[in-house]
């Protein structure tokens, strides 16, 4: 998978999460694939279209494991603890290009007692038993649209750009849409960041990565996000959704 520089507009972004388990600039694109047990290019569990609305705050964390297999069934082991905190599974992702790079996405009852999880030492050590390596990348964002319908098609993008003014990026963002459909992308959510809302993450579909990646590098796009104010070079994520909750 190519780093995608395009993205304000055509990759992604909502969103995944972490948790690995207990209490809790942009840059260019990242891919990611391997195969362990619990997936790989396993089918996802996908919950109805008609579920209730998603809450209003997400979070997302994206984390480099040495095992999928092993840190899946630590993550799934600590539900209970993520509840008590407010927090509630929504998304596991693979990287299409490192299957080691995961992207887990939540939503939030209370951020509060969220950031206290997050910086907890039990989910500390509850990384470290799943083989988390390095240093989670955490998100809170404000979800600004969401489409619930489900779809076969399990390769996301998640884009995360800066923009001038959010107002502004979003009509001319917005005005794109036919060309993104036809490079085979959907939109499935906008987020803003709790602490900075000219920092948006996209989350879009991909039905034809030949045609998404040639759109993304394409010079109208890149034209395009210029004069909509992004700033930078988006930072891209691709992957397949693992398991949705």
């Amino acid at each position: 998978m190519k780093q995608c520089k395009f993205l304000a507009f055509a990759a992604i972004g909502l969103l995944a999460i972490y948790s690995c388990n207990s209490g809790g600039n942009k840059s260019t694109a990242t891919t990611s694939t391997d195969s362990t047990k619990v997936d790989s290019t396993a089918a996802v569990q996908t919950a109805p279209a008609t579920s209730a609305a998603t809450p209003d705050i997400t979070l997302a964390i994206k984390q480099k494991v040495a095992n999928f297999s092993k840190w899946f069934v630590v993550y799934e082991g600590h539900d209970t603890a993520r509840v008590a905190s407010g927090l509630h599974n929504f998304v596991i992702g693979r990287g299409l290009k490192d299957s080691n790079l995961v992207l887990v996405a939540l939503h939030v009852d209370d951020t509060s007692k969220a950031r206290e999880f997050a910086h907890s030492p039990g989910l500390m050590a509850a990384m470290k038993k799943g083989g988390v390596i390095g240093k989670p990348t955490v998100d809170f964002s404000l979800n600004k649209f969401h489409d619930t319908n489900t779809d076969s098609s399990t390769q996301r993008a998640i884009v995360k750009i800066q923009v001038k003014d959010y107002d502004t990026w979003k009509n001319i963002f917005d005005s794109d849409q036919a060309e993104r459909m036809n490079a085979g992308m959907t939109l499935r959510a906008i987020n803003q960041d709790l602490n900075n809302p000219d920092k948006v993450s996209l989350v879009f579909q991909i039905a034809d990565m030949k045609k998404a990646e040639d759109f993304m590098h394409s010079k109208e796009l890149r034209k395009r996000m210029d004069s909509a104010g992004v700033v930078g070079a988006p930072d891209a994520f691709f992957y397949h959704v693992v398991k949705q909750y």
